[in-house]
């Protein structure tokens, strides 16, 4: 069993500076802080609108992720414009996801299985750069087969609808856990490095966190949200001790 890795994604400080049209917050003094609290990497999704991360961001990040040793994972649309970007910046990796100028948010996971041949073009060239590629999916086993054979390395599984329904009591936590931890020993037998994320917060990160074939989480809002209350420092720290406890007591649970 791996070492879980925590990714911190910092758009959302972005989204606050944009509010009013400063610049502060400052996208990267959060990822400073993020990487000093136990952060293993920082991940940024620079959206075809801009709507938060910018291309200056992106610099930024590039340039101290670098200085810190630590990965910038570039979150992208495929698209022409973001893999000239991608190429031109050289990210740690390139975490392709579905994009929609009126979504809140990423409401999905990519449908690689349908665009498998703009996809796969695209991976040889993001990994042909030295770039690592991932691909954001929902835990569906032809999706993952598709990430595998488009030449992806990693598939972030899609972990909200699970989130979602822990906080809403749904009775249906339970097979959407399944379906993840299903999905995770697929991509894992596959060859395939494992990330999750997508809604996690503290009340669900174990369950997640426990899945033996995850390699890193990706989370973002929700830490954003809970600095408002206790500093960016300590959401994190306290995120790293409930994924490294879930992961620990998987571990003694095996050898038991």
């Amino acid at each position: 069993m791996s070492a879980l890795r925590l990714g911190v994604n910092i758009d959302h400080v972005a989204t606050i500076r944009n509010a009013r049209g400063e610049s502060y917050p400052d996208p990267s003094r959060a990822a400073e802080v993020a990487m000093l609290a136990g952060a293993d990497g920082i991940t940024a999704h620079l959206r075809e609108d801009r709507r938060h991360i910018s291309d200056a961001d992106i610099v930024a990040l590039a340039a101290l992720t670098r200085k810190r040793g630590r990965p910038l994972n570039f979150e992208m649309a495929a698209t022409d414009e973001m893999e000239a970007l991608a190429l031109a910046h050289r990210p740690h990796a390139a975490c392709l996801v579905p994009e929609r100028r009126d979504e809140v948010t990423t409401e999905g996971g990519l449908d690689v299985v349908g665009q498998h041949n703009r996809l796969a073009p695209l991976v040889a060239n993001l990994r042909g750069a030295g770039i690592r590629v991932s691909v954001f999916v929902e835990p569906d086993p032809r999706q993952i087969l598709a990430a595998k054979e488009v030449g992806a390395q990693v598939v972030e599984l899609h972990t909200g609808a699970y989130c979602l329904a822990v906080r809403e009591q749904s009775g249906d936590s339970e097979e959407l856990l399944g379906r993840l931890r299903r999905a995770a020993e697929q991509a894992h037998s596959l060859g395939l490095e494992v990330h999750a994320g997508h809604g996690i917060d503290f009340e669900t990160v174990g369950e997640v966190a426990a899945i033996p074939w995850i390699a890193e989480l990706n989370i973002g809002h929700f830490l954003i949200g809970e600095a408002i209350f206790t500093g960016l420092e300590q959401a994190i720290r306290r995120m790293r001790a409930l994924m490294e406890g879930a992961r620990m007591a998987r571990v003694a649970e095996v050898a038991a």
